[in-house]
């Protein structure tokens, strides 16, 4: 029995990929190890959204071979997608799978085994296809995931988008919908094992099914697969992943209102709250249709929770251009927000542009956001207090020296209920209602549960 250590670099999409993969290599008879253990075989998913991805794959990747000489060491995903002369060049890396290959990893890694049992004298092998013009969905299922309540269900793969700051079109291809019947029979297994939510995910999920023929014209089919997903027994929570703001229309919302089961969650990706910089950027609207779409959600939805991301320091970003974002985001009042510093990366056209910023102006406007996100994440949890929410209850933890039973409302707001001696012994899994107290913590409502 060979051993193999699995490492994970990257998005929710890659996450899933690599439990697929390590499911696959136990069901061959592998025995996974830990990462930091003696291996026979080392696989690094990695990434490549930045050129700091692109370095902490790489340094994974030595690592492996540091730990053990002998093994076989397997670079995966978007890094050895976009960067296969690289990949070639590196001495530390004895195979190399490009995406849309990953489902084939037992068939690859045992032919390369093979061949080196075999005394074959390639020392370095790969399986990379030209993804910018597969059509071909990489079918995939989930069995079993890492976590006990929810599960993360890829729908699609690839964009379309080609924003300029982004590689992932060239690593992952073009948009690519995932088969509505096999979306649900994935479901239906992880449901008949217990699991009571899905988040579905993928690259551009808003974009799912944009490759079908669909008989309902005027209905996107993400909601047809959203709604087929509410009718799946056991599933108690539908999420969504990161969403296009152009998808949201009133005819949207009001369809996905009408589904009991979906979390009122919303990640509308917004980068920029200032037009000019989103021009150059290459998003595909400005900040007057984006914010018509947050209001068409919160007349839909009941305070619903919409998160976004944002980059600063993009090339050409002033200090007006910054205001402007400063005041939009004041404007919106997210939930949440992913503050991130431009990072540039090799092979974008936003790599290429003048007028890129230092890492201490990037610093300075980082900074000034991620306390607006504070303020404006802990108003969102302190409007909870003295209302009743529920909450799909994960792990126990202890907090303040007091044993808690920890989970999340469907916004996606954490909250605790108190762990009692006299009450169960586990409530893993279990929805739990009661009265928002107070803020346990900066970040944790606490419920007294309503028994």
């Amino acid at each position: 029995m060979k051993s193999v250590a699995l490492h994970n670099l990257g998005c929710k999409v890659n996450s899933y990929e690599i439990e697929v993969m390590q499911q696959k290599l136990q069901e061959n008879g592998y025995k996974i190890v830990s990462f930091d253990s003696k291996a026979d075989v080392y696989i690094v998913n990695t990434c490549t959204v930045t050129n700091i991805a692109d370095r902490k794959s790489r340094q994974m990747l030595h690592r492996a071979k540091k730990m053990n000489p002998e093994a076989v060491v397997v670079a995966t995903g978007c890094y050895v997608q976009t960067g296969e002369k690289m990949v070639e060049q590196d001495p530390c890396i004895d195979l190399a799978i490009g995406n849309n290959r990953k489902k084939d990893i037992v068939e690859i890694l045992e032919a390369f085994l093979l061949e080196r049992e075999n005394g074959g004298t390639c020392d370095y092998n790969s399986d990379i296809i030209d993804i910018g013009h597969t059509k071909e969905y990489e079918e995939m299922t989930l069995v079993q995931t890492g976590e006990h309540t929810r599960a993360y269900i890829k729908i699609q793969d690839g964009c379309n988008q080609f924003c300029s700051y982004c590689i992932i079109p060239f690593a992952r291809g073009r948009v690519r919908s995932r088969k509505p019947d096999d979306v649900l029979a994935e479901i239906r297994g992880l449901a008949d094992k217990g699991y009571k939510e899905v988040v579905l995910t993928g690259i551009h999920i808003s974009s799912y099914g944009m490759d079908f023929i669909h008989p309902e014209k005027d209905a996107p089919c993400l909601l047809n697969l959203i709604e087929s997903i509410a009718e799946v027994e056991g599933i108690e929570r539908i999420r969504l992943g990161s969403l296009e703001p152009r998808i949201i229309t009133e005819k949207f919302a009001k369809r996905l209102a009408a589904i009991p089961k979906i979390c009122p969650h919303f990640h509308l990706s917004l980068q920029s709250g200032c037009d000019e910089t989103l021009k150059r950027m290459n998003r595909h609207y400005t900040t007057g249709e984006y914010y018509e779409r947050v209001k068409i959600l919160r007349r839909a939805f009941e305070n619903p929770a919409i998160t976004t991301d944002v980059i600063v320091g993009f090339p050409q970003e002033s200090e007006e251009e910054f205001e402007r974002t400063k005041l939009f985001l004041e404007k919106v009042h997210f939930f949440e927000m992913h503050i991130f510093k431009y990072s540039r990366r090799r092979g974008t056209v936003a790599d290429r542009l003048p007028g890129q910023l230092t890492e201490a102006v990037k610093q300075g406007r980082s900074a000034q956001l991620l306390s607006m996100e504070a303020e404006h994440s802990r108003q969102y949890r302190e409007d909870y207090i003295g209302k009743v929410a529920e909450i799909l209850v994960e792990e126990k933890k202890e907090i303040n020296g007091k044993n808690y039973w920890i989970g999340h409302t469907k916004t996606y707001v954490k909250g605790a209920v108190e762990a009692r001696e006299d009450g169960p012994q586990d409530m893993q899994n279990q929805l739990v209602s009661g009265r928002v107290q107070r803020l346990l913590t900066d970040d944790v409502i606490l419920l007294e549960e309503i028994r």
